[in-house]
Parts: C-alpha cells; sequence; structure tokens
C-alpha cells in the first residue's frame, strides 16, 4: 500500500505541473509556519476530548496532549494503517502507570467518537457541496453513503457493548498459538468492562463528543489559513467544505500511509469544484504535508526517545509509577 500512495502522489504531482505548484508553496513562504501553528489548536481540544473519559483524578492535560502528539505522528508518517498510534500511545502511558483497561478503553472509545463526529463533519460539508455547486441529483446518493456508514459505526458501537474484544481474544489467541495479545491492556475481558463503564457514563461520553466535534470545526482554521497564504482566500462555507470532505477523503483511503496522492487527488477535484485552478487544490493538499512532517518527525523522534526511557527504567529502578499525576 506505501508503494501505491508513493506512485499516486507522484502521478498527481507530475499531472499538475511541479513548476506551478513550487511557485504556489513559495507564495506561502512563512505562512507554512503559521498553518502548523494552529494545527496545535485542534490538537489540544481533541487531546481534552479524551482526557474526558478518564475516571477523576485524570491525568493532566500536557501528558495527554504528549500522547496524541506521537499518536497523530505516528499514524501520519508511519504505514500503521491509522490504527498503530492509537496503540502507541496508550501503551506509552500505561507504561508511565495509568491504569491499563481504563486507557485501552478510552482510546476504543475516543476512536468511535471521532469516526462518529468525523461522519457527522463529513455531512455537514456534502450539504454544503451540494449548495454550492447546486447539483440536487447526486443528493440521493450521498445520503444512501451516509447511512451505509453510520449504519457500521452503530454495529461498532453495538459491538463494542457486546463484549467485542473477548470474543477477538479467543479467536486471535487461538490463530497467534495461544499468545495473549491484549496483555497489555490488562487483557479483553477487562477492556470489555472498563469500555462498558464509560458508556454507562453517557454525559461523559456526550461531552467528549462534543469536545471532538469542536476539534473538527477548528481544523477549517488550517485550510482558511493555508489558502489564505497561497493567495487564494475563500469564504467560510467554501473553508467548511474542503476540510469536512477532505478529512473524509483521507479517512477513506486510510490504508494508504498518510493517505498519499489520495488526499492530493481529492483536493485538487474539491478545489475544481468552487472555482480554484487544480494546482492550487494540490498546493492546499502540499501545505497540510509540510505541518504533517513539521509536527510528525518530532513526533517520532519524541516517541524513540519515550520508548527509550521506558526500557531504561527497570535497570534504573524498580519504584512504581503513580497512576495519574
Amino acid at each position: 500500500m506505501l508503494l501505491t500512495g508513493v506512485a499516486l502522489f507522484t502521478a498527481v504531482l507530475a499531472w499538475q505541473g511541479l513548476p506551478a505548484i513550487g511557485h504556489a508553496l513559495s507564495v506561502a513562504g512563512w505562512g507554512l509556519a503559521a498553518v502548523t501553528a494552529w494545527h496545535l489548536l485542534p490538537l489540544v481540544i481533541d487531546s481534552h476530548a479524551w482526557r474526558i473519559l478518564y475516571r477523576p483524578p485524570r491525568p493532566a492535560l500536557p501528558r495527554i496532549v504528549w500522547a496524541r502528539w506521537i499518536g497523530e505522528s505516528i499514524n501520519g508518517l508511519l504505514p500503521v494503517a491509522q490504527i498503530g498510534g492509537d496503540i502507541a500511545k496508550a501503551r506509552l502511558l500505561i507504561k508511565q502507570g495509568l491504569a491499563a483497561a481504563e486507557t485501552g478503553a478510552t482510546v476504543v472509545v475516543d476512536i468511535t467518537l471521532a469516526a462518529l463526529t468525523q461522519m457527522l463533519f463529513g455531512m455537514l460539508g456534502l450539504v454544503l457541496l451540494l449548495i454550492l455547486i447546486d447539483k440536487p441529483d447526486i443528493a440521493w446518493g450521498v445520503a444512501v453513503g451516509i447511512g451505509v456508514m453510520l449504519a457500521l459505526l452503530a454495529l461498532f458501537y453495538r459491538l463494542q457493548r457486546g463484549g467485542l474484544f473477548g470474543a477477538l481474544a479467543v479467536l486471535v489467541k487461538r490463530i497467534g498459538g495461544g499468545r495473549a495479545w491484549l496483555d497489555f491492556v490488562g487483557g479483553a475481558q477487562s477492556l470489555d468492562a472498563a469500555i462498558s463503564a464509560i458508556y454507562a457514563r453517557p454525559w461523559t461520553a456526550v461531552r467528549a463528543l462534543g469536545w471532538r466535534w469542536i476539534g473538527w470545526v477548528a481544523g477549517i482554521g488550517e485550510v482558511w489559513l493555508g489558502l489564505y497564504f497561497l493567495g487564494h482566500p475563500v469564504g467560510l462555507a467554501d473553508a467548511v467544505m474542503l476540510e469536512a470532505l477532505g478529512q473524509a477523503i483521507r479517512g477513506a483511503a486510510f490504508a494508504i500511509p498518510g493517505a498519499l496522492g489520495v488526499q492530493e487527488g481529492g483536493f485538487v477535484l474539491l478545489a475544481g469544484l468552487i472555482g480554484l485552478n487544480p494546482q492550487i487544490g494540490l498546493a492546499l493538499s502540499l501545505v497540510k504535508r509540510v505541518r504533517e512532517l513539521g509536527l510528525g518527525i518530532p513526533g517520532l523522534v519524541a516517541w524513540q526517545w519515550a520508548e527509550g526511557r521506558l526500557l531504561e527504567r527497570p535497570r534504573r529502578s524498580p519504584a512504581a509509577t503513580p497512576r495519574h499525576s
């Protein structure tokens, strides 16, 4: 899949012409740093949403932001199918002393809430697209697609409530020759129980859901700033549509590392629908790539440093790390 992504990415660049794209990015200049800095806002908001899912006393917000930053860096830059970063951030927090089953459960529920709010955000983008391009004939197809996505998400939720991970653990243990793959979160049964405990506090889940939605909305600023510094400012409705559907396209390409090529093609198409030339759409996608590298590479370095510290800790001191800070 990585080779497929690289090939798509290269093909889109060649198709649109490297000189034009390079000129657009040179126009953005220091605006690339502004876009990168802006992303810290949704990063903190999403971290707050995740933190809410813990029972009091909750971990300190900086610790959660640190773990999410590392998780985003892994998911964005490594071929881990958009899930490896979530496993890594849970493992880091557990190794630092946070409750294993609870931490694993908060990650699973946070992923579920992220998927739900992303679908709702994508629906907003589709509605705006229908208004902006005035083609109601595609509404039925859009409605069917949304219905299928929501049905799959509802099924995933019901499976979580019904002991999904306990059943999966039994299957995987048989396939894997007896290896307990979920031991790092305290075992599958403990994980299922912790997930149920979170859903048993519906107001907690609703609060986290609301903050997740706010995080998606905050991401609109990244597109608006990107196009502003590229010399093609757009209105709020256009920026919402581009961010919402751009994220939906990226999410659909989870099997390709970083959605390489797919994200670029998506922005080329979406930009054309609102009157921007394809080179600007591609340049906007590359602005997002610069942001991913600007935050992601230091995140990968921080991950390796943290893993090294965790490996050294047992040799230095057998003392346990406190559960929450």
